[in-house]
């Protein structure tokens, strides 16, 4: 055989185990365990309190609360805030929704307002913050 013969043969052989593995990989099941997953689907206004529509998901036998707030970007001063305990969230694995109601301090919100909304999961002992989302939103 010449060397070229030999080469295409290798290059032909290496080739069909790459696809091999690859079809091998992707029939594989996959993980059980993924990343705890927070994002704000919607900000909106209800009465003068933000209200925040919020997409998460989390393993199963994990104990985070989400706390959220908001500060008004322009304009005075206001902010308010809010958290949905552990026990109301669902951890299965599963991707949900979940509404959280922010309370204002001091006066309130006004429709048009021009906010920074942030929401990060908080560990029931109070002591470390993860996965933390940020939004700006004109009420």
């Amino acid at each position: 055989m010449k060397a070229s013969r030999i080469r295409r043969r290798l290059a032909g052989a290496a080739t069909v185990a790459a696809l091999v593995g690859t079809g091998v990989l992707a029939a594989a099941p996959t993980a059980s365990a993924k990343a705890n997953l927070l994002a704000i689907n919607k900000v909106s206004l209800d009465k003068s309190s933000p209200e925040l529509n919020i997409k998460y998901s989390c393993d199963t036998g994990v104990n985070l609360q989400v706390t959220g707030y908001a500060t008004k970007i322009t304009g005075g001063k206001k902010s308010a805030a809010g958290a949905i305990d552990a026990a109301k969230l669902t951890c299965d694995f599963e991707t949900r929704t979940v509404l959280m109601k922010l309370t204002p301090a001091g006066k309130g919100f006004v429709k048009g307002d021009k906010v920074k909304v942030t929401v990060f999961y908080w560990d029931e002992n109070g002591s470390f913050s993860t996965q933390s989302e940020e939004a700006i939103a004109t009420l």
